[in-house]
């Protein structure tokens, strides 16, 4: 059997991103153009100016992945495209595109979800790793627990009921004066700080075990600052970012610990922007050491948005027959497991 070669787009958020993957493992090239110095001067991501740079990057981003790959249309063997869940703008970019190219080529379509091309991105870092296992997806957007039965093969266990794990961290570095990216900025601040100076809480949705919970938490923070101001108090901020750290992190691996446990897997994976945390890597490894458990993380390029997840998760979805028509559209909340 021939190699087969996927150009894959990525635009769900605010990096645009393409790439060659090979036999959905080898990465030819992977291109990421990201817009963090545009939306941190507003503190956050601005949908319509993600859209617009977008729009301006795109072409010179699939241009370079071409080239880096040594590769023409005519070398590849289907176009991938995130079609969702992600900023419906954002993802229209990448949708219209990759089915411009793909009419004009004469190439097959593959659409991808989003959370299945962080899944994926262990399969670049990890060629031998094959499912099943269980995968923990942590991001801005997504906190998913889900097992991964086969390959295109989901059950989801748990997700955030509010906010995602990487939403809160956004939230608490913009509170404690840290500015966007959150992530990043807490993990920095955290090691400067006593996890333990402040006792946060790790909530627990009544009526489902896996199901997350991160809204409380950052109340929590919330209330705290604002309790030690009326009391005329100062607070520690490297403090309250080790201590919220540490609750998100607890929170994460006892759940990836639970799932470990009921089902028997000996395979537990992390995909997400989050999980280039390195408190929250080492805490699972260290979980999954004590139990015999094989850990897998992609390296931080892989974790965060990129094309070359998308065009892992395309292979498989390709070479299982699946194809998109020409009615492709952007879906915003698109469900892990539904399909085009």
């Amino acid at each position: 059997m021939s190699d087969i070669r996927i150009l894959a787009i990525e635009s769900s958020c605010d990096e645009t991103a393409a790439a060659v993957v090979e036999n959905g493992r080898h990465v030819r090239s992977n291109i990421i153009s990201t817009q963090i110095p545009i939306h941190t001067l507003y503190g956050g991501v601005v949908p319509e100016i993600a859209s617009r740079k977008h729009i301006e990057r795109m072409d010179q981003v699939i241009e370079q992945a071409l080239a880096e790959a040594e590769c023409t249309l005519s070398d590849l063997d289907a176009i991938a495209v995130t079609y969702g869940p992600g900023l419906v703008g954002a993802l229209l970019c990448g949708v219209a595109e990759a089915k411009a190219i793909a009419f004009a080529a004469g190439l097959p379509l593959v659409g991808v979800h989003h959370i299945e091309g962080h899944i994926s991105a262990n399969y670049i870092e990890y060629p031998d790793l094959e499912p099943p296992f269980i995968c923990l997806v942590v991001s801005g957007g997504h906190t998913h627990l889900v097992r991964v039965s086969d390959y295109g093969s989901y059950e989801i266990l748990g997700r955030t009921v509010d906010d995602a794990a990487g939403e809160a961290f956004d939230k608490v570095a913009r509170a404690i004066g840290l500015g966007y990216p959150g992530g990043p900025k807490v993990e920095k601040k955290a090691l400067e700080g006593d996890p333990d100076a402040i006792a946060f809480p790790k909530a627990h949705v009544t009526g489902s075990d896996y199901d997350f919970s991160f809204s409380g938490l950052k109340s929590a923070v919330l209330n705290y600052m604002n309790g030690c101001k009326m009391r005329g108090e100062t607070y520690n901020e490297a403090d309250i970012a080790a201590s919220f750290q540490k609750a998100v992190v607890g929170a994460l691996t006892d759940h990836a610990v639970m799932a470990i446990e009921e089902f028997g897997v000996k395979k537990l994976a992390l995909a997400g922007g989050v999980a280039s945390n390195g408190a929250f890597r080492e805490s699972v490894r260290s979980a999954c050491e004590e139990r015999g458990v094989e850990f897998y993380c992609p390296s931080p390029i892989l974790c965060t948005d990129n094309a070359a997840m998308i065009g892992a998760a395309a292979y498989y979805e390709f070479i299982a027959g699946r194809r998109s028509g020409w009615d492709l559209n952007a879906v915003p909340a698109l469900k892990l497991g539904e399909r085009a």
